[in-house]
């Protein structure tokens, strides 16, 4: 595995992971949208309906897709709110502790290591990645807060279409909710001039304890390289359970410097 390999794996496993089904799962059914709906009532019932939990595990079935490039693999998740996002893969190959102030992986079968910030997951999706925005895209929630900017809102058939009033040559943004939970439906970030486009689609939510989680995510990343699809079944979530969150890089691993 080159090392871009091994920086795209683990771009993989950071950004699109989260949780693998039991039969007793719940998959939420749709819902009417509602004509008379204001942009405020919206936005706010988006921040009123956000998941409450302390602690998140699970697993997340992922298939991959670049160019002739096809791979499906399963990754362990945990999660404490707002503080770290811990990934494994299978047998621990790949393993990562991510904070707000730093990304932390490495890699068993290359013998490598990186910590560093969020740049390089930003540079590789085209869009500006944080840890808050990598929690959000997990959770089903907006990457950007809405409460910061101005919106107008088309009604469709099926979900609310919330565009920026104001103009952005640079960046455009269009983001669906859907009528039931006003949880994210879809979201497409794009930047014109760098030929760039993030679409993530939300196919389903399902419920957990009561509260509406990601089912299955439909993910395009494309640049003026390449592009990508990711695809993720989220499972067996279970939600504010004491864990752990182990993390320690083997000695004698190299440290991955990006250039």
């Amino acid at each position: 595995m080159t090392k871009l390999k091994s920086i795209n794996l683990f771009g993989l496993l950071l950004c699109f992971t989260l949780l693998t089904a039991c039969s007793s799962k719940k998959v939420l059914a749709g819902a009417e949208v509602d004509p008379k709906a204001s942009v405020k009532g919206v936005i706010k019932g988006h921040y009123d309906n956000q998941l409450r939990f302390n602690t998140l595990s699970g697993r997340v079935k992922i298939d991959h897709t670049n160019g002739d490039d096809s791979q499906g693999f399963n990754v362990s998740l945990r999660m404490q709110k707002d503080s770290v996002i811990w990934i494994s893969a299978t047998l621990g190959i790949v393993k990562a502790k991510i904070t707000p102030e730093k990304v932390s992986f490495y890699n068993k079968l290359e013998g490598e290591f990186f910590e560093g910030d969020f740049s390089y997951l930003s540079e590789i999706l085209g869009v500006e990645l944080d840890f808050d925005k990598v929690q959000n895209l997990l959770l089903g929630q907006a990457l950007e807060d809405l409460r910061e900017r101005k919106y107008r809102m088309q009604t469709l058939a099926d979900a609310y279409e919330l565009k920026p009033k104001a103009a952005d040559l640079f960046f455009k943004s269009v983001l669906r909710l859907e009528p039931r939970n006003l949880r994210v439906d879809d979201q497409q970030l794009i930047q014109p001039a760098k030929n760039r486009k993030l679409h993530i689609a939300y196919t389903d939510y399902q419920e957990v304890a009561g509260q509406a989680l990601p089912n299955k995510v439909h993910i395009e990343a494309m640049t003026d390289k390449d592009s990508s699809t990711i695809d993720l079944e989220f499972r067996n979530m279970e939600l504010n359970a004491n864990m752990r969150f182990p993390y320690r890089v083997p000695e004698g691993y190299k440290e991955i410097v990006l250039k």
